[in-house]
């Protein structure tokens, strides 16, 4: 009777945990060799970059990006820095400092303004690199912090190896598929959402595009309350059909942390983080702003964006463009 009893209480986990029976979550070794910092970014080559700018028929941009504003939403609830800007230079204050010794009438002459933030890697648009979450003691491709990682950040997968992306973008609008203006509180966006989506839109995925994600989130993001909390976003079933089935290159979603919680296993707090992260070597972008490429139907275009090259950081901003396609 106790055999059966454990036996009923581990396939109930089973079932209300289905990511746990489906697979082993272990560290992805990059098909493109030891030394592969990049992952599915490797599916970009010159050729296929100049292949999507040649289609584009617009001089129109989208700017996918969000402001950094002092409280702008951020993960401060786990510990980590705002985000906080503060001048460090008026034109009344090098009046009275004259910090560059040439005196008051140059001063009032010529006015100088500067300033400086300070502010965690992962906010507002951002793109997080793969050392950010990893699995069992290492992060993709099978490095070890053992190994590489010093005092000043990760000697492998850091943000500065992170490439200029161009590469042809999709737009899934779940939150029109679902005619809604924003996805249910948790929400978490499945494989069939995606599909629906993109039949209603009469796009086809290729590989190594890049796709990303409307929620209808990002209409939030001015109220950080109201973005920050019980925001909806994918499932690790729509993520393995994008990677394994679709074979996308780069994601991205306007929600805070792209996946929905709480969580879909018991035994990992971010499943799709680290399934993406760690196991299939993808990136992915968090906090877009898709509201006016969704207004204007504008579900293929050349996505263009490049981070900046933190050394050793696990993500960095990013400024998105999507300039429509032929």
């Amino acid at each position: 009777m106790k055999r059966k009893t454990l036996l009923i209480s581990a396939l109930s986990i089973l079932f209300a945990y289905p990511g746990i029976a489906q697979h082993a979550e272990e560290v992805g070794i990059s098909p493109w060799g030891p030394d592969d910092e990049i992952g599915a970014l490797n599916m970009m080559d010159g050729q296929s970059r100049l292949s999507v700018l040649s289609r584009i028929g617009s001089g129109e941009i989208y700017d996918l990006s969000v402001d950094y504003f002092v409280g702008m939403p951020s993960f401060h609830s786990l510990g980590d820095p705002p985000y906080q800007y503060w001048l460090t230079h008026t034109p009344h204050g090098t009046v009275v400092d004259n910090p560059n010794g040439l005196g008051r009438a140059m001063n009032e002459k010529v006015s100088y303004t500067g300033d400086a933030i300070s502010m965690y890697t992962h906010m507002g648009t951002h793109i997080d690199a793969l050392n950010h979450f990893g699995l069992n003691g290492k992060i993709w491709n099978g490095f070890t912090p053992e190994e590489h990682l010093g005092d000043k950040g990760w000697k492998k997968t850091g943000a500065e190896t992170i490439p200029p992306v161009v590469a042809r973008g999709v737009l899934i609008d779940v939150a029109a598929y679902k005619g809604v203006k924003t996805l249910d509180n948790n929400y978490r966006v499945n494989a069939a959402d995606l599909q629906g989506a993109l039949k209603r839109q009469g796009v086809n995925l290729q590989r190594g595009d890049v796709v990303l994600i409307r929620t209808g989130q990002a209409r939030h993001y001015a109220h950080a309350e109201k973005y920050l909390h019980d925001y909806p976003g994918i499932n690790l079933e729509a993520v393995r059909w994008l990677v394994e089935e679709k074979e996308i290159m780069l994601l991205g979603a306007d929600n805070l942390s792209f996946e929905a919680f709480p969580p879909e296993r018991e035994d990992n707090w971010v499943p799709v983080h680290t399934y993406l992260l760690a196991e299939k070597g993808v990136m992915f972008i968090e906090q877009m702003y898709l509201e006016e490429l969704a207004a204007d139907g504008v579900y293929e275009f050349a996505f263009i964006g490049a981070s900046l090259r933190l050394k050793g950081a696990s993500g960095s901003p990013m400024r998105p463009l999507a300039i429509p396609l032929e």
